[in-house]
């Protein structure tokens, strides 16, 4: 894909994507969207972790409410369906890890986009904004189905109420991501953890998503063989057999990944 929206580069196993319309807070479009979801398909393949960052100071401003001025009617169910719907699905389910680095304001369709990467680091001058009720919609893009997991059902059904900012900060005490970051730190830190996921146990990594993600739907007794048949795989596996080897001779272990 010729990408407009966004750039797209592979460097030492980091597929990094930012998305690029610094004018407009990097505001989703359809065209976006499509070239998210094939740049998180495409890094999936060609990378071992995948970066989504934004130029400008924004992360992402959400929905481009301009972007539906071109003649094409308002048919919110049908955005969501077929181009939300596949874009956050390409996150999700990307083989390898995915890190949201928030440069900036993440808000409405935005953060939620954010909050779909496996790992979330922001600018400690960044915030989370469900915006959606400030113009009578929802919160979408899987924020209502994020929000509960990550923050609970109280931060939750505030944040999706008020409408209020989230410091990057409070995102941080609340458990809604990862890791609030001083901006002067902020590129030096994802970047090395970007390295570090980039040299790691690529498979044992997806198994980890997986099995994580399974927990929200299994009893305690399901749970616990679907980790004995994921640690089986595993524990075949050369980066195990390397993990081992490292420990014993006291060095970093060196790991194939797929």
């Amino acid at each position: 894909m010729d990408y407009q929206t966004i750039t797209y580069d592979v460097s030492d196993n980091v597929a990094l994507i930012t998305m690029n319309r610094p004018d407009k807070m990097n505001a989703l479009t359809t065209q976006m969207r499509a070239e998210i979801a094939h740049a998180v398909t495409q890094g999936g393949k060609d990378a071992r972790v995948v970066v989504i960052t934004g130029s400008g100071r924004a992360f992402c401003s959400g929905q481009d409410l301009g972007d539906r001025a071109s003649g094409a009617s308002v048919d919110l169910e049908r955005t969501l369906r077929d181009e939300y719907a596949p874009m956050l699905r390409a996150i999700v389910n990307c083989p390898v890890p995915t890190i949201a680095a928030v440069n900036g304001a993440a808000a409405g369709a935005g953060a939620n986009l954010a909050l779909a990467a496996d790992v979330v680091f922001a600018t400690e001058s960044a915030y989370f904004l469900q915006a959606f009720t400030r113009i009578g919609l929802i919160p979408d893009a899987g924020g209502t189905y994020t929000l509960p997991r990550q923050m609970g059902m109280a931060k939750a059904m505030g944040a999706a109420l008020f409408a209020d900012k989230i410091s990057a900060r409070q995102a941080d005490d609340w458990g809604m991501i990862w890791e609030a970051v001083p901006d002067a730190d902020f590129d030096a830190h994802w970047r090395g953890k970007a390295a570090q996921l980039g040299a790691g146990p690529t498979a044992a990594y997806q198994a980890a998503k997986d099995v994580i993600r399974a927990s929200w739907d299994n009893t305690l007794e399901e749970q616990l063989t679907l980790e004995a048949q994921q640690q089986g795989v595993c524990g075949k596996s050369r980066d195990f057999k390397e993990g081992v080897l490292a420990f014993t001779e006291k060095r970093a272990a060196k790991f194939e990944g797929r």
